[in-house]
C-alpha cells in the first residue's frame, strides 16, 4: 500500500510535467494591479474609520439558527432585498458557498439542471451535490440550450448561468434565456458575481438592468469582487429563503458573518449608488486598453473589465505572465483545468484606479511581446 503523501507527490509531479502546477505568489506591492477582481477599487477604501460605531462583536458566535442570528443580519438582508429588487435575500459567507447551498438543496431527485458549460466550478459542484440530473449546454448557445430543453425529461428544470462569465468576460443572453424558460416552464438561476456593483445602473446587476429580475427564480450576488468586501446573498422569494434556512447545509452549519463584514457591504453598496461615474471611468479604460492592442493578439471579445489574451497552452500562458510580471504588472496565467485545453490565457482585469499611463505601458509591453 502506497503512503498517501507519496500518492500526492506523484500527482503534483504530473501537474508540474503538464505545466499546470499551481503555487501561491506574493508579487511586489508596487506592481500595477491588473489581476484582482476589485474592479472599482472599493477594497482599498476604509469605510469605517473615523465613524462612531458602537462595538457589537468580533464574530457572530455561531450559526444563524443558534447564537449567530443578529439584528444586523436581518436589517442587512432587508436592505439588500430593496437594493436588488427582490422579495427577500439570505446571507451566505461567500458566493462559492451560496451557489453550493442553493444548487445542492433546491433541485430534487427527478429534476434536471442545465448549466452553461463555462459556469464557475461552484455551480458545477453544487449541481453534483444535488440529487438532480445535470447537463451542460454549449457556452452562450441558446439553440443548444433549447435542444437540451426539448430532450430532457424532468419534474422541474433549472437553467443556471452567470450574468458575466468569470474567465471570458462575456455577457449571458439573459433575455433569450428567460424567454426559453417561460416556453419550457423552467426555473432560471443567475450568478451575478461579476456584475454586482458594475454596469450602467446602480450596480444591482444585469438582471435588474434588463428588468427581468422578477422572472428569475434565484439570483446570487457576491460582494468579494466589485464591492470590495466579502460574503454573498441569494435573492428570491420568501419561500426560497425559508427553504434554504431549513435545507441548505451550507447555511445551517456555518458561523454567520460578523458585524464588521456586514457594515462594509452596506457601506460599499451605498458608495456605489452615489458614485455612478466609477463605471463610466472603467468603461473608458476598457476601451482605451482594447484600442491599443495589435490585431494579431488573440484577445477575447469583452466589454467587461475581464480581458483575456488566449495563448493556446499552459506553457505559453505562464511564459507571458512571467514576462509581464518582470515588467512590473501583477498579471496571472489561467491554465487547464480552470479553462479548457488550448484556451489557456492570461486574464487581465482592468480597474477604475488603473492609470492611463499604466494601461499604455501594459499595451506597449503586450504589443512588443507579440511583435
Amino acid at each position: 500500500m502506497m503512503n498517501i503523501e507519496s500518492i500526492m507527490q506523484d500527482l503534483l509531479e504530473k501537474r508540474k510535467q503538464s505545466g499546470t502546477y499551481r503555487s501561491l505568489k506574493i508579487l511586489d506591492s508596487k506592481a500595477h494591479d491588473f489581476t484582482s477582481n476589485d474592479y472599482l477599487g472599493l477594497a482599498k477604501i476604509d469605510f469605517l474609520s473615523g465613524e462612531d460605531h458602537s462595538f457589537i462583536d468580533n464574530g457572530a458566535g455561531g450559526s444563524r439558527l443558534l447564537s449567530g442570528n443578529k439584528a444586523y443580519h436581518v436589517e442587512a438582508e432587508a436592505f439588500m432585498a430593496d437594493y436588488f429588487n427582490a422579495k427577500s435575500c439570505l446571507l451566505f459567507n461567500s458566493g462559492y458557498v451560496a451557489n453550493l447551498g442553493l444548487l445542492s438543496s433546491v433541485p430534487q431527485k427527478g429534476d434536471a439542471i442545465l448549466m452553461d458549460e463555462l459556469s464557475h466550478i461552484c455551480i458545477k459542484e453544487g449541481a453534483r451535490l444535488s440529487r438532480a440530473s445535470h447537463f451542460n449546454f454549449r457556452h452562450n448557445d441558446v439553440s443548444d440550450l433549447e435542444k437540451k430543453l426539448n430532450t430532457v425529461n424532468a419534474n422541474n428544470i433549472f437553467i443556471v448561468v452567470e450574468s458575466i462569465y468569470s474567465m471570458d468576460g462575456d455577457e449571458a443572453l439573459l433575455a433569450n434565456i428567460v424567454e426559453l424558460a417561460k416556453k419550457y416552464n423552467a426555473n432560471v438561476i443567475v450568478d451575478e458575481a461579476h456584475s454586482t456593483g458594475l454596469l450602467s445602473n446602480d450596480g444591482s446587476g444585469l438582471c435588474c438592468q434588463l428588468g427581468i429580475e422578477k422572472e428569475v427564480f434565484a439570483r446570487v450576488y457576491t460582494f468579494g469582487k466589485a464591492m470590495g468586501a466579502h460574503g454573498a446573498v441569494v435573492a428570491g422569494s420568501e419561500i426560497l429563503k425559508s427553504y434554504l434556512i431549513n435545507y441548505s447545509r451550507q447555511f445551517i452549519y456555518t458561523t454567520s458573518l460578523p458585524y464588521h463584514s456586514i457594515q462594509i457591504i452596506i457601506k460599499a453598496i451605498n458608495y456605489r449608488k452615489l458614485n455612478s461615474e466609477l463605471w463610466k471611468s472603467l468603461q473608458d479604460k476598457i476601451e482605451k486598453f482594447r484600442n491599443q492592442l495589435n490585431e494579431e493578439i488573440n484577445l477575447l471579445e469583452s466589454n467587461h473589465p475581464i480581458q483575456g489574451v488566449i495563448t493556446g497552452s499552459s506553457e505559453n500562458a505562464i511564459r507571458l505572465a512571467n514576462f509581464l510580471q518582470e515588467k512590473g504588472f501583477d498579471i496571472r496565467p489561467i491554465v487547464s483545468p480552470t479553462v479548457p485545453l488550448h484556451q489557456e490565457r492570461v486574464r487581465i482585469c482592468l480597474h477604475a484606479f488603473n492609470t492611463d499611463e499604466s494601461i499604455d505601458e501594459l499595451c506597449r509591453q503586450l504589443n512588443q511581446y507579440y511583435s
